[in-house]
C-alpha cells in the first residue's frame, strides 16, 4: 500500500472519530438540558401543590387567619386539600409538617391519628345539630341546648375545621392510649408548627371548651411564640399581628 493510500485512511478514521465525538457531544447536551428543563417544571409543580402559601414559612399571614365565634370563614376562601390514607381531607399545606409530627411520635412509641380534618359547612351543621338533641335529651330546652352546643362545636362558616387547617388527633387504640398522644403533642407540636387551639384556661378568650386533641397550624415561627408565651391564638393576634380581624385581612 502507498504511503499516500496509508495517510488517505488515516485520516478517514481521524474524521470518523471526530464525527462520533460530536455525536456523543450532542447527545450529552441534550440530555443535560433535558434534565434542566425537568427540574424547572417539577419545581414549578411543587410549588403550585403547596396551596395556600406557596411554602410552610411563606406568607405566613395566611396561616393566621382567626376563625372562632366573632369571625367567621372569609366569603371568598379557598383551600387546596390532600386526602389521607385514613379518608380525611387537610389543607396541602400542612401535609409535610403533619407527617414530620406524627413521624417524630411514632419513633417515640406513641401513635397518633387524625380523627377529624377539613370539614365543609354541611358537616358542620350535622355536628352542631347532633350535640343539640343531646342536650336537649338531658332535659335542657332548645336555646339553652344550642348555647351549651356552641361552646363544644362552632356554628357552620365559624368552625376552623372549615380551613383545612385544623385536625382533630387522637390515639390509635390499637397502640397508644388517648393520655400519651395528647401529652406528647402538648409538649412537641409546637416544633412542627401547631398549636393546642383551645388551651385550658383560655375559654373566656376562644369562647371553646378545652380540647386536648385539637390542634390548629399556624407555621413554626407563631406556634414556638404561642408555646413560650403560653397564648392562645386571639392573644398572639392581638398582642403581633393588631387588634384586625385576621380572617379579612388575609382575605383581601
Amino acid at each position: 500500500m502507498s504511503q499516500i493510500s496509508q495517510k488517505i485512511k488515516k485520516r478517514k478514521r481521524s474524521g470518523q472519530r471526530l464525527i462520533s465525538g460530536g455525536r456523543i457531544r450532542i447527545r450529552t447536551l441534550f440530555f443535560m438540558v433535558l434534565l434542566f428543563l425537568t427540574a424547572v417544571i417539577s419545581a414549578f409543580l411543587l410549588k403550585d401543590q403547596i396551596g395556600l402559601t406557596g411554602g410552610a414559612e411563606a406568607e405566613e399571614e395566611n396561616l393566621l387567619i382567626l376563625v372562632n365565634r366573632q369571625n367567621e370563614v372569609p366569603p371568598h376562601y379557598t383551600v387546596d386539600l390532600t386526602l389521607l390514607a385514613n379518608g380525611e381531607s387537610v389543607a396541602t399545606v400542612i401535609v409535610p409538617a403533619l407527617q414530620q409530627m406524627f413521624d417524630a411520635a411514632r419513633a417515640q412509641g406513641v401513635y397518633p391519628v387524625v380523627a377529624s380534618g377539613y370539614r365543609q359547612a354541611g358537616e358542620q351543621q350535622i355536628l352542631l345539630d347532633e350535640k343539640i338533641a343531646t342536650y336537649v335529651a338531658s332535659g335542657y330546652d332548645r336555646e339553652a341546648a344550642a348555647a351549651l352546643a356552641e361552646t363544644y362545636v362552632s356554628p357552620p362558616g365559624y368552625s376552623e375545621h372549615q380551613l383545612g387547617l385544623a385536625v382533630d388527633i387522637n390515639a390509635d387504640p390499637m397502640k397508644s392510649t388517648a393520655g400519651e398522644v395528647y401529652t406528647w403533642l402538648a409538649e412537641n407540636a409546637h416544633q412542627y408548627g401547631f398549636i393546642l387551639r383551645y388551651p385550658e384556661g383560655k375559654e373566656g378568650l376562644t369562647a371553646t371548651h378545652y380540647e386536648a386533641w385539637h390542634y390548629r397550624y399556624v407555621g413554626k415561627t407563631a406556634a414556638a411564640t404561642i408555646y413560650k408565651e403560653n397564648l392562645c391564638l386571639e392573644e398572639y393576634i392581638e398582642k403581633y399581628v393588631g387588634p384586625v380581624d385576621a380572617g379579612e385581612e388575609a382575605a383581601e
